[in-house]
């Protein structure tokens, strides 16, 4: 992946997760990204080689909702690939 493309994508699961954030728990703009970008799933997202670009934000939401509720986003579905998840 170009150095120059994932900034662009990293801005965009910004965008989206703040919106998704700002919906559900009433936020505002700026302590939605402060509350995303401080968590382990941003950094997760963060790091090139987990290629998290591959999960919708709504996975992305999802893991983030799991870290805020249980701790830790590898509790999402979409990380745990359990019986649930086809």
């Amino acid at each position: 992946m170009s150095d120059k493309l994932f900034p662009f994508i990293l801005s965009y699961y910004n965008r989206e997760l703040v919106k998704k954030i700002c919906t559900k728990y009433g936020e505002s703009p700026m302590n939605a990204l402060r509350m995303f970008i401080s968590s382990q799933t941003y950094q997760m997202l963060a790091d090139k080689s987990l290629e998290m670009w591959d999960f919708s934000p709504a996975g992305i939401f999802d893991m983030w909702e799991n870290e805020r509720i249980t701790g830790s986003p590898e509790n999402s579905l979409y990380l745990r690939r359990d019986e649930y998840v086809g």
